[in-house]
């Protein structure tokens, strides 16, 4: 009876040492997966119709940001082998969590998302290995994204000399539509001392005839 009841613990221990490695191998691999990323959003995603998830999926695919519905013990794990705290307050209720390389991609996405579907809620997040508030991540959607940033520092960089472009040739122009006035000037001078020089001669010969 004794080695029956060692038998049937053993067999129950079997299952649960395999669950528990499981679970020890999602933590890992959500672990490699998130410790490159710049931020994360945590949301509230019940009650989203099939269409809009898949859509809301979608737009998060093509900005390379990851979406995942994970356990809450599961994220405080993961974000404890990462050395992130202060998540308790988000981590309750069901939670998707999205993450990229790309610090504002995530809240942009889903910031714009939580506008349209109202049962799509922002709890907080994680900007640059700390925990943020909800309107942390909020105000961080509002950013603009990479892209326009570079365009407004290039053009930011370039504008002084495009002004300096402009105003040279602004004066390239200027000097060409003044130049023939300028030879008209030099040029008046000699034709009135001409007929001078003719009518003094006269002037010079007479005493010689006398």
């Amino acid at each position: 009876m004794r080695g029956f009841n060692i038998l049937t613990r053993r067999n129950t221990d079997m299952p649960s040492e395999k669950i528990l490695a499981a679970k020890k191998q999602v933590v890992a691999d959500l672990v490699a997966s998130c410790k490159d990323s710049a931020s994360f959003v945590f949301v509230a995603a019940r009650g989203l119709t099939v269409l809009q998830d898949t859509e809301m999926r979608s737009e998060l695919r093509k900005n390379n940001v990851t979406y995942k519905v994970v356990k809450n013990t599961t994220l405080r794990l993961v974000f404890k082998e990462l050395g992130i705290e202060g998540l308790d307050d988000m981590l309750v209720g069901p939670t998707a969590v999205a993450y990229s390389d790309d610090i504002i991609a995530p809240a942009k996405v889903l910031a714009n998302y939580a506008e349209k579907i109202a049962v799509l809620e922002i709890k907080g997040g994680i900007i640059e290995g700390k925990a943020a508030s909800k309107s942390e991540i909020e105000t961080l959607a509002k950013i603009p994204s990479k892209e326009v940033l570079y365009s407004q520092v290039v053009y930011g960089l370039l504008y002084p000399i495009t002004k300096l472009a402009m105003l040279i040739k602004a004066v390239a122009e200027k000097d060409g539509a003044s130049a023939p006035e300028a030879a008209t000037e030099d040029v008046a001078p000699v034709a009135e001392e001409a007929p001078v020089a003719e009518a003094e001669a006269p002037v010079e010969a007479a005493p010689v005839e006398g």
